[in-house]
């Protein structure tokens, strides 16, 4: 029979349906059973594309006798941590206090009020190598809790004391300053891997906005190092296995530092963050090779991620067939097959498909380890016929692959993931001109304006199968604020800016802590806790309270309204002192500090964007690396009184009548309107002094 999980959307939460364990979803049924009978609980947190949550579900959650200990002695609950991100928090940070680190699988055994005593991640059923069994785990402490439970419960108090928020957060300042980025520069050149790019040894992760923020540093410095160290890392992901070489996109982390090995799960806001790194590296650097692979994550985004109705779904597994990369790996034999001896012979050596393999069972990874120049060369053939021959087999190795018994995908659309999607989406029209993805972004934003969005900027969290669940979280609000400017400085289309200003307002009203400053991770609409967070750290997504910071500038500078910005400049001192002590760890808010330190820019075009003239002047701006301005298009007639409304100061800012014109505005002071591209191109290059 199924359990309690059978009536759960949640793509994680039905993989457990199934289980012999009495499975309870999170709420008030399980808290009250467990108060009800004095019990402990038992939760288990992790994700539909965990590789480490299947393996632990296939020895202890499907196991007759693990369920019947778990069942006799305890109420076990099942989270999936994507669609409650405030309980993961919670327990994750528990976690990494008891233990040092964390992960998923997330295990935790705690007291009716769920304050936990014991922590950890994955645990083999029975112990093995020194890893104490899950069986041997919850008979222990169900039998201390039978003989008296007050020792657990003074472990389970001094846990939850030791994760409270200090009450003075905020009240000691420290100053952050041009002096701050360059620490947190510095702190990225010591763990860099000078020999395959990124940071730090394996497991090695992508951490996009590492190099989003060094590219800034570049371009206040002109220090080539921080390019350097840019361009190697992207290449050697882009060169990688962690990169699907035939169907496209990122995998989730390299196991090895070389990006060889990858774990196979792929996350839809690794695309975005990703696919935004390379649209940077390209307009800092104008390799166009850069752009292409923003686009080839963009095909497989549209392709494969893309529900009907217009949102992005969640992940895609790393398993199929119950193994681990299955869906990814090749043979020589099996590529010779395909493609004929000769080509598949060529197609191997450029790919490294050996017959020994360089993953399991004589299996191998694709992945580049030579350019196509020094390959080509090498081979004798000509670099065009050999670029063609590479595109065509991988073409026709990938209609292959479509064959074969694909992972599981993680369907839910999730308004956080979204956000950052549409971002990408837009920002990737805005550099390279592709409308698809505009058109793209806007059906996403749409779509989740329309299932997820409530009255006054109040948002929802997951929608799946037409189920929509859960207020929103920080992370929700924040990401798709972020999503809505890059959207309308794609478009120009107002209502894009005005709905971002209205999200934006809900999140201060629902998330801003209101005597200490910051953003809390969880809002004033959402479930209380044992704690309540605010995280200000970057780990393999930016932190809810480092976005903010650098929507408040961008929305305060968009609009004039100064109170946008004293707010972002109150959240960066709340911060200070965490971020002063390892700015490394939160380098997407030192691009909002980046910003405020300035110079930055706001840029009005006033006329009628269908022109020619004014798509030319918008392209001039467009194509260059400009990270700290903020972009307006002041129309005639009706729209223009709409941004007027909200932005007041470009009502002095009217259209000619005639031809477009671009005002470049620094230092809350206008230069002289610019007519010509060849101009403004001159003008841009010389605003920034940094």
């Amino acid at each position: 029979m199924p359990n309690r999980l059978i009536d759960q959307k949640s793509p994680y939460l039905l993989q457990h349906a199934e289980n012999p364990v009495d499975w309870y979803p999170w709420g008030e049924e399980a808290l009250e059973k467990a108060k009800r009978e004095d019990k402990p609980i038992f939760l288990s947190i992790g994700y539909a594309t965990c590789h480490w949550c299947h393996v632990m579900a296939h020895e202890s959650f499907e196991d007759g006798e693990v369920a019947d200990a778990l069942n006799k002695n305890y109420v076990s609950i099942k989270v999936d941590r994507e669609e409650r991100p405030d309980v993961d928090q919670v327990y994750m940070t528990a976690c990494q206090a008891m233990t040092g680190s964390g992960g998923w699988p997330l295990t935790i055994l705690m007291a009716p009020d769920g304050k936990p005593f014991f922590i950890g991640t994955y645990f083999p059923r029975i112990t093995r190598l020194g890893m104490p069994g899950f069986l041997n785990i919850i008979n222990h402490f169900s039998k201390l809790w039978a003989e008296g439970k007050s020792r657990l419960l003074e472990a389970a108090e001094s846990v939850t004391r030791t994760i409270q928020p200090e009450i003075d957060q905020g009240s000691s300042v420290s100053n952050l300053e041009l002096e701050t980025l360059k620490l947190g520069y510095e702190q990225q050149t010591r763990v860099f891997d000078q020999n395959w790019g990124g940071f730090g040894k394996a497991p090695k992760f992508p951490s996009p906005h590492h190099l989003t923020f060094l590219l800034r540093w570049y371009r206040r410095t002109a220090d080539s190092k921080s390019l350097q160290m840019v361009e190697k890392t992207l290449k050697r992901m882009r060169q990688g296995g962690i990169f699907d070489q035939l169907g496209f996109g990122f995998h989730r982390y390299s196991v090895d530092e070389r990006w060889l090995v990858p774990h196979f799960e792929k996350m839809l806001y690794d695309q975005a963050l990703l696919s935004i790194a390379y649209l940077e590296a390209f307009q800092a650097t104008g390799q166009k090779h850069y752009a292409d692979v923003a686009g080839e994550v963009f095909t497989y985004v549209l392709r494969d991620m893309t529900a009907p109705e217009g949102g992005f779904w969640s992940a895609e597994d790393a398993d199929s067939e119950g193994r681990e990369g299955a869906f990814y790996l090749w043979t020589p034999q099996k590529v010779k097959r395909e493609l004929g001896k000769e080509t598949g012979e060529l197609f191997s050596r450029f790919y490294d498909i050996s017959e020994a393999g360089n993953f399991e069972n004589g299996e191998s990874i694709p992945h580049v380890s030579i350019s196509l120049e020094e390959f080509a060369a090498r081979e004798g053939l000509g670099l065009v016929e050999f670029q063609d021959l590479l595109k065509k087999a991988a073409r026709k190795l990938f209609l292959v692959r479509k064959k074969r018994v694909h992972p599981l995908k993680d369907d839910k659309i999730l308004t956080s993931w979204n956000g950052l999607m549409i971002a990408a989406l837009a920002r990737g029209y805005q550099v390279m001109g592709d409308q698809a993805y505009s058109l793209a972004a806007s059906c996403a934003a749409d779509f989740i304006l329309d299932k997820l969005a409530r009255d006054r900027g109040r948002l929802m969290r997951r929608y799946r199968q037409g189920d929509v669940k859960y207020n929103g979280y920080l992370d929700d609000y924040a990401f798709m604020v972020w999503g809505l400017i890059e959207l309308y400085e794609a478009t120009f289309e107002l209502s894009w800016l005005e709905r971002a200003l209205d999200i934006n307002q809900a999140m201060i009203d629902l998330f801003w802590d209101f005597t200490n400053g910051g953003f809390y991770s969880s809002g004033r609409e959402n479930e209380a806790l044992i704690t309540r967070t605010k995280e200000i750290y970057d780990s393999a997504i930016p932190s809810g309270n480092s976005v903010a910071a650098l929507n408040l500038i961008r929305l305060g500078r968009m609009t004039g309204n100064t109170a946008l910005e004293e707010k972002a400049e109150q959240l960066i001192r709340t911060f200070s002192n965490q971020v002063a002590q390892y700015p490394m760890a939160c380098t997407q808010f030192l691009a909002a500090l980046d910003f405020i330190i300035g110079p930055s820019q706001e840029i009005v075009i006033a006329g009628n964007p269908e022109r020619e003239a004014s798509r030319a002047l918008i392209q001039a701006i467009r194509q260059r690396y400009l990270p700290n301005k903020v972009l307006l298009l002041r129309a005639e007639g009706q729209t223009g009184e709409r941004l007027a409304d909200l932005a007041p100061y470009v009502s002095d800012l009217p259209p000619s009548g005639g031809k477009p014109q671009v005002y470049l505005c620094q230092g809350y002071a206008c230069q002289t309107p610019i007519e010509d591209p060849a101009e403004l191109e001159k003008a841009l290059e010389g605003a920034f002094h940094g």
